[in-house]
């Protein structure tokens, strides 16, 4: 994308501000779907080709591709025994419990023992924590190759997925991380209330493992044997350019903030905007989603139901926290834990620079740079992903050395789900 085109976008968002202000029900019309571009380049970038590209083919074979592809893979399909927490502010918070299989487990061998200090210990369970307008469904592969294996809890941070509205948002205020990390404490207490946890987060997720941290180091001290940060950062987000000339991305950031409250405030109609943008909608979330080009269409498709399905006023009011995130200094409480960082080499979110810092600051931690790949790794290469976070939990006594870890499908174009 050009500096001029970023300027463009710019103005875009100036106008949907000044629309906002003059309160004009014809100009929000106009603006919300411009506006909605906007926000779609500032949060993910897009080439123009994007929309030249989609006005090749017609809308009816588009809308019959994109059903085809839903019914593809079995993507988002798993499900657990589900529970509900509720966080200090009354949001309910939705998870899923995933048990180990008595029959798939390997019997507990001494080293084991050893390491929980009794016979029968009780079991390790991993908790994950997805991204930024995702939900549980995006760790899909790792959970398919973990099921039976180790115990797992997979939940939805509030306002996203099954999780309700965070009440303290409906009340008009924004979310916090460090309200995320109280949120991951709600769903401990109900769904891990004993025994040693693995914590595993990707993007925002990795950021709310660091705000729980950061607000209850005893519970790091005292339970926690192995952290995971897939993807994330630890603060500066607010240096991130998402490949984007700095120019052009700072002259967004000067109004994207008002832009996102003015039109959370008007969802219904930019919702309207979102779907009639949605084919160039698609695009830009696969670009900044993913970086190899074999990534299976169906698997795109899935992770675009995922983003597409977050709301706007949702959007907006996550999108102040990021600015602020600096958990720098929590991060000292995982330093004598075995620790895994993993980022794409190309993604354009949390750029891996981000994750090396992490690993600065963590010399113990194990870190995996993964080529070819962009912000949603776990999608793109499951398998490295897998692979690594298995050897983390050998390490951490959650999985026998003698399990085995199944793989669970390929995101190549050419390979078939497991």
């Amino acid at each position: 994308m050009s500096e001029s085109s970023a300027e463009v976008v710019a103005d875009v968002a100036s106008a949907a501000v000044a629309a906002s202000a003059a309160g004009a029900a014809g100009g929000w019309r106009r603006a919300t779907g411009l506006a909605g571009v906007a926000i779609g380049v500032v949060a993910a970038g897009a080439a123009a080709g994007v929309a030249l590209e989609r006005m090749t083919v017609g809308r009816g074979m588009r809308q019959k591709a994109r059903l085809a592809l839903d019914s593809a893979g079995p993507y988002g399909s798993l499900r657990g025994m589900p529970g509900k927490a509720f966080s200090d502010d009354g949001t309910e918070l939705y998870y899923e419990v995933d048990d180990v299989d008595p029959e798939a487990a390997p019997a507990i061998g001494p080293r084991r023992r050893r390491l929980f200090g009794r016979k029968a210990p009780a079991p390790v369970t991993v908790v994950f924590s997805h991204g930024y307008c995702l939900s549980q469904d995006s760790w899909h592969f790792q959970r398919a190759a973990l099921r039976g294996v180790v115990r797992t809890v997979h939940w939805d941070q509030r306002s996203h997925g099954r999780s309700g509205r965070g009440v303290a948002q409906a009340r008009g205020e924004s979310v916090t991380i460090e309200q995320l990390g109280r949120d991951l404490k709600a769903v401990i207490d109900a769904a891990v209330p004993e025994g040693p946890i693995v914590l595993v987060g990707h993007s925002m997720g990795g950021m709310t493992v660091m705000a729980l941290a950061d607000q209850y180091p005893e519970l790091i001290r005292e339970r926690v044997v192995g952290v995971a940060f897939v993807g994330t950062s630890s603060g500066r987000l607010g240096e991130v350019n998402y490949g984007l000339p700095v120019a052009g991305v700072n002259a967004v950031r000067r109004v994207l903030p008002g832009v996102l409250k003015a039109l959370g405030q008007r969802a219904e109609l930019v919702e309207k905007g979102r779907r009639a943008t949605a084919e160039l909608f698609a695009g830009i979330i696969k670009r900044y989603s993913f970086a190899s080009r074999d990534v299976d269409p169906a698997v795109a498709r899935f992770a675009e139901r995922m983003i597409e399905s977050t709301p706007i006023d949702v959007v907006a009011e996550y999108y102040p926290a990021f600015n602020d995130h600096d958990k720098t200094e929590a991060l000292g409480c995982f330093a004598e834990l075995p620790v895994l960082v993993l980022a794409g080499v190309q993604d354009l979110v949390t750029p891996s620079e981000h994750s090396e810092a992490i690993a600065d600051l963590l010399p113990d931690a194990e870190l995996v740079l993964v080529p070819d790949a962009g912000h949603l790794v776990m999608l793109e290469h499951p398998e490295v992903v897998t692979d690594r976070l298995a050897d983390l939990l050998t390490r951490t006594g959650a999985v026998p050395a003698g399990a085995t870890v199944k793989g669970y499908g390929s995101t190549s174009s050419t390979a078939q789900p497991g």
